[in-house]
């Protein structure tokens, strides 16, 4: 009887332990579920932010990134569910993603190995004067460098396949807001961009182009010059009609921003004498006819406002003495010169000698 009633209460003992312990394992399981699926771990300062992931991470890089980045309230625990799901190897997918306040591990990390919440990248350029800049504006959000960007718009083979030149190649590149993959490649980058300079020049365009004697890269190195001259709307078309009455005319095109892209000095105010001696086939004093490229990636209107010049006979114009932007236009030299000296006047008020 007293080995049956110690087997009995031996057995009791056991149960009450099982129980124990599967509550307490229950507790470790409600505890993991709780702290990774439904508690916040993600807080940040601002309403959300973005992370960067190349295309060589690795669990240990991105863990980092998020570490360094200080918006998880548990580092560990996030961590580790990082590694209880995998999240290693071929589920670590580049890209840029955007990162929400309140977010759980399990959701934070499902939005990165998933890689359904990578975000298309923004490339961007308008107004950039030269390669190097087109080359830095394009990079700012993508993987590829300015660096490797520069190198193909000035390697000869590259852009002669899309038909262009080193002076030329510029034109290319049509000011608008692009969405590429993150990880784009470089060739891959320029066959979009080569794309929609095709996709610009519609049949409508590439007709008025023709009618007006000019190819397509004429139209924007002259539209550049305009963007350069005048930041009215109201002007734009007009002064490309000076400057298309002047190439009709065999006429020096005189465009002082052509001199101060020749002489890479953005410094300048006022153009002087000495500036039009500059050695450049970028100047329009010496060489008739337009520069060999545009000075600038002009916006889409100077573009059009070229293509539908105002016809005039006015071949002269000067800013006006108030500084509006706006632009007094003559059809003779001596009333052009009345005009200029209200101009130059205005600038030595103003201490502008150079």
């Amino acid at each position: 009887m007293g080995k049956k009633k110690k087997k009995i209460k031996w057995f009791k003992i056991t149960i009450i332990l099982i129980i124990l312990i599967g509550i307490f394992l229950a507790g470790i399981g409600a505890n993991y579920y709780y702290k990774n699926f439904k508690v916040a771990n993600v807080e940040l300062s601002t309403k959300d932010t973005i992370i960067y992931i190349p295309i060589d991470a690795t669990q240990e890089t991105v863990l980092q990134q998020i570490k360094e980045l200080n918006i998880l309230r548990d580092f560990d625990s996030f961590k580790w569910l990082a590694e209880q799901k995998n999240y290693k190897g071929k589920n670590i997918v580049p890209g840029r993603y955007k990162i929400k306040n309140g977010w759980t591990n399990n959701q934070l990390i499902n939005h990165l190995r998933a890689g359904n919440g990578r975000l298309d990248a923004v490339v961007q350029f308008s107004s950039v004067r030269t390669l190097k800049d087109l080359a830095n504006a394009m990079s700012k959000n993508i993987l590829l460098s300015p660096d490797e960007i520069y190198d193909w718009l000035t390697n000869e083979e590259n852009i002669k396949q899309y038909g262009f030149n080193k002076y030329t190649i510029i034109s290319m590149f049509v000011p608008n807001t692009y969405y590429v993959d993150f990880d784009i490649t470089i060739n891959d980058l320029m066959k979009r961009m080569a794309k929609e300079y095709k996709k610009f020049w519609n049949d409508d365009r590439k007709a008025k182009a023709k009618a007006i004697g000019l190819s397509q890269s004429e139209v924007v190195t002259l539209a550049s010059i305009v963007h350069s001259e005048t930041k009215s709307d109201k002007d734009m078309a007009t002064i490309a009609g000076v400057y298309m009455n002047r190439l009709e005319r065999r006429w020096p095109l005189q465009a002082d921003p052509t001199l101060i892209f020749a002489l890479n000095d953005y410094t300048i105010k006022r153009v002087l004498n000495k500036h039009k001696k500059v050695d450049s086939p970028y100047n329009t004093y010496k060489n008739k006819g337009l520069p060999p490229g545009p000075i600038n990636i002009p916006p889409i209107k100077y573009i059009d406002a070229v293509l539908n010049y105002k016809k005039h006979d006015y071949m002269f114009f000067v800013a006006k003495e108030d500084f509006s932007g706006e632009s007094y236009f003559a059809k003779n030299l001596s009333q052009h010169l009345i005009y200029a000296r209200r101009y130059q006047k205005a600038l030595n008020k103003r201490k502008i000698y150079k």
